[in-house]
């Protein structure tokens, strides 16, 4: 779903110039760290919401893709990202506003432990929270504590009392009297018990090695039933709504008109199994500047689109390697493209379909495009995670040599040039460490790299992509 289309309806003050504020119902469920079971906890509320009648927004805090599946396929309702690395906090603040506004409720999902984020704490689940008015309510894995779990809570609390934390959902918990043990400990410390969710190992989501395995592929009603039971059972719902009411007037930024260009770009986006991280917000940030998206299939459809441009995100194609290897036409289709001049953007997975080759984590290899001089291999640990600078070494589709890019890479596969003047598109240097180096490939109108980027949060970028794309257009045979 490219991007977000509620219709407004008249309920509480709406951004419109300086000085406008919302009311707007929402909350941040977060976690004292990754693995609590918040996703789990998200997707049971919003199936619960869904449910009784409310109309319900998502959102997940960072740069995850695969989260939001589930929160969709559970409340019926668009997820968008909420992060200020990917999008300036000016520009979080407007997507938030705009999206979120007609909705009864906006249920938002933490990233990691609550003050985890990039270096420095930026995109932090508490950041965001304060940036945004977020009450915060905070899921413990109450897993081999008792009484401690009291302690986490209230470490949580006074570690930045700036964030307005208001309560606590126990999960995994063993017995009622495991239950009631930190209850009473909660209470001692005056924090409020909003929830408390059995053990149950029927509840798990499927992982594989990037995290869960997207909701897309195993697409498990049942499953979320059961979810949304259980959190209904153990959760006081009404509690979550009445916190999520007591968020304050939300301060604004300036808002404008939003207006979408009439079409007049057609760009193909790879939207299957294989290819499925996308940022709604970016695909609208180039809808809204005269783009008409045409999704496609590598893993099915013959050849590409008639278009003028093409995407391919993010996702697992070494998961599904053998069936894009065997679409012979449409990995053709994709290399003549790029001989044509067609602007190409691939990021992570679709660079890796654009390399001459795929080897899994068998050990098993696969032909892939061929576009790029170049080998991708999955490997067995975690090859690069975090938020990310990177300086364009030479023009590219999103600019010219020494164009700045934030973006946030996560692979586990790496690529092996195959070429003594392999082209890098840029100087990638990693945040959290300050580490740096060469990344990406970029000759022609054709780049491609581990960078997951949100355009919503690069307008340049955007901009200076769609040119090419009308460029190519105008010097294409005729036109159409």
């Amino acid at each position: 779903v490219p991007g977000v289309r509620f219709a407004p309806r008249p309920r509480r003050a709406e951004a419109r110039g300086a000085g406008m504020t919302t009311a707007q119902p929402r909350l941040l469920v977060a976690a004292a760290a990754s693995g609590s079971g918040k996703t789990t906890i998200v997707c049971g509320l919003l199936a619960a919401l869904y449910r009784r009648g409310l109309r319900v927004v998502g959102y997940k805090v960072g740069p995850d893709y695969i989260d939001p599946g589930f929160h969709r396929a559970a409340g019926h309702c668009e997820v968008l990202s909420l992060d200020t690395w990917l999008t300036p906090p000016a520009v979080m603040k407007g997507l938030f506003a705009r999206t979120s506004r007609g909705a009864d409720v906006a249920v938002a999902e933490g990233v990691m432990g609550l003050y985890d984020g990039g270096r420095g704490g930026v995109s932090s689940s508490a950041e965001i929270a304060k940036l945004l008015g977020l009450p915060v309510v905070l899921v413990v894995d109450a897993r081999s504590m008792g009484q401690s779990a009291a302690a986490v809570a209230l470490g949580f609390r006074e570690y930045d009392r700036s964030v307005d934390l208001h309560g606590v959902i126990l999960n995994r918990l063993g017995s009622a009297s495991h239950r009631d043990t930190i209850a009473e400990a909660l209470e001692r410390v005056g924090i409020p018990l909003l929830g408390a969710v059995m053990r149950d190992e029927a509840l798990a989501l499927p992982e594989r090695h990037l995290g869960l395995v997207p909701e897309a592929e195993t697409h498990d009603a049942a499953q979320l039933d059961r979810i949304r039971e259980a959190v209904e059972r153990g959760v006081d719902v009404e509690a979550l709504l009445a916190v999520a009411r007591s968020a304050p007037p939300l301060p604004l930024p300036p808002e404008g008109a939003r207006h979408r260009a009439a079409k007049d770009v057609r760009i193909a986006v790879a939207r299957d199994l294989a290819f499925s991280f996308y940022y709604p917000d970016s695909l609208s940030a180039l809808e809204d500047r005269g783009a008409e998206l045409v999704p496609f299939s590598p893993m099915q459809d013959e050849t590409l689109p008639e278009a003028d441009g093409v995407i391919l995100g993010g996702g697992f194609p070494e998961r599904f390697a053998e069936e894009l290897a065997a679409n012979v036409t449409m990995r053709r289709s994709v290399a003549r493209a790029a001989e044509r001049g067609v602007p190409i953007l691939a990021e992570c997975g679709g660079m890796m379909y654009l390399c001459r080759s795929i080897t899994d984590m068998e050990g098993a290899a696969f032909e892939m495009a061929g576009v790029l001089p170049a080998s991708c291999r999955m490997q067995h640990r975690l090859e690069a995670v975090g938020y990310v600078e990177a300086r364009a070494l030479r023009d590219t589709v999103l600019g010219p040599a020494g164009t700045l890019l934030r973006g946030h890479e996560f692979h586990f596969s790496a690529m092996t040039p195959e070429a003594e003047d392999f082209p890098w598109a840029f100087r990638v240097e990693r945040k959290r460490t300050g580490a740096a180096h060469s990344g990406g490939y970029a000759r022609g109108n054709v780049l491609a790299s581990y960078l997951h980027l949100n355009l919503a949060g690069l307008p340049d970028a955007a901009d200076s992509f769609l040119a090419r794309c009308r460029a190519f257009r105008s010097a294409s045979a005729g036109g159409r």
